[in-house]
């Protein structure tokens, strides 16, 4: 059985289909938690100082 040719480089592409780590990452889908939540230890402390400058307007404009 001849292997696919790949139609870019017109080489033969090799089987990787008894390889688990090729099977395993072909499965794995990013999500979106996992494309933000590197950005959490930065936008959280942020995020927290706004709403605290918010809620002491707040407080300063009430009183």
């Amino acid at each position: 059985m001849p292997l696919p040719v790949n139609a870019a480089t017109n080489t033969p592409e090799p089987d990787n289909s008894h390889d688990p780590r090729a099977h395993i990452a072909a499965e794995h889908e990013k999500d979106a938690v996992e494309q933000v939540v590197h950005l959490m230890p930065i936008v959280l402390p942020i995020v927290g100082g706004v709403l605290m400058f918010l809620l002491a307007f707040i407080a300063i404009y009430m009183a």
